[in-house]
């Protein structure tokens, strides 16, 4: 019988993180829960178990690296070796650069940067004296390409990204066998959406098209078991990608247009968010954007299945070139 892996994953209260929970929990693994929010990490773990997993709760704030540090701790102390460890934890600010604070910008940082570089080291420390282990960064098309309204979250994916390709380098340098992978994330519907700090008149929104957390999750512990270093999800992160790297100045002129980030409804600006403290309940991993999100995608299908396809796209050349050769002999 196979032993359960082992994961870990931050931001496992709702969203992304949350959909990544129930994926592994269908594989009956044993999942560390890491969250601000208690009401989301018990409905996380129950969701576990009712699977056939197991969970375990480890309350903390991914900006602290000592809470961090002390979670992996009672990850491994109670569940085993630590085999794939998943950051995603996030905060974010919808607001115009001219208006966000200091603190505002360095909280964002916090989590959604250092969050992520905290939970890699402690996630080494325990992986590089194995020699083995799995470490998945959720990134971001918006690691490659900012847009306005967003400076912190997109400063934060950008240096997710280089912080990833330095780390890189480092193990293949020393030859381990401890890998470090980014899935690149289009937009998706899940609750940051409802639950983000934000300066708008109106209620912020994912810049469509909209995937559902689903199409995410699979893409991370697909990523974990098959040896990708990074992964794009959707066609709109390889749009994004590409087009910044051919046309960045003509993409910085189309993003100019804020309505793409905001609903038609008003919003309340004295609402409650999660900047700095989690907001109570069960936020679950879907957000208010279910009849317009997409479940599937034929880019994430092809990248996922992409030896099959050159192995058809191979056989289909061979069987030209032997009609061709028939017909000339």
């Amino acid at each position: 019988m196979t032993k359960p892996e082992v994961v870990v994953v931050t931001g496992a209260s709702a969203g992304v993180g949350r959909a990544t929970v129930r994926e592994f929990a269908k594989q009956k693994a044993r999942i560390g829960l890491i969250a601000r929010g208690l009401d989301g990490l018990e409905a996380a773990r129950q969701e576990v178990e009712n699977a056939g997993g197991q969970g375990l709760i480890l309350q903390a704030d991914v900006s602290d690296p000592e809470q961090m540090e002390a979670a992996a701790a009672t990850a491994e102390e109670k569940l085993g070796p630590i085999d794939i460890w998943v950051n995603d934890a996030v905060v974010s600010v919808f607001s115009p650069f001219k208006e966000m604070t200091s603190s505002e910008f360095k909280r964002v940082t916090d989590v959604t940067y250092l969050g992520a570089v905290y939970g890699t080291m402690a996630a080494l420390k325990r992986m590089l004296p194995r020699d083995k282990g799995v470490i998945i960064q959720v990134g971001s098309a918006l690691a490659y390409r900012g847009i306005p309204l967003q400076s912190a979250y997109c400063g934060a994916k950008h240096a997710i990204h280089g912080f990833v390709e330095s780390l890189r380098c480092e193990l293949l340098h020393d030859g381990s066998k401890v890998r470090v992978a980014m899935v690149e994330m289009p937009a998706l519907n899940t609750p940051q959406f409802g639950l983000v700090k934000s300066r708008l008149p109106k209620k912020p929104q994912p810049v469509p098209p909209i995937f559902q957390p689903e199409l995410a999750a699979d893409a991370i512990v697909w990523t974990a078991h098959n040896g990708r270093d990074e992964l794009y999800v959707g066609f709109p992160p390889v749009e994004a990608i590409v087009g910044n790297k051919i046309v960045p100045r003509w993409l910085d002129k189309h993003l100019t247009d804020y309505k793409s980030q905001q609903t038609e409804e008003p919003d309340d600006r004295n609402r409650p968010d999660n900047l700095w403290r989690p907001v109570p309940g069960d936020h679950g991993a879907h957000g208010a954007f279910d009849r317009r999100a997409h479940k599937h995608s034929l880019q994430l299908w092809a990248e996922m299945h992409r030896n099959l396809l050159m192995s058809i796209g191979a056989g289909l050349v061979c069987a030209l070139a032997g009609v061709t050769l028939t017909r000339k002999l």
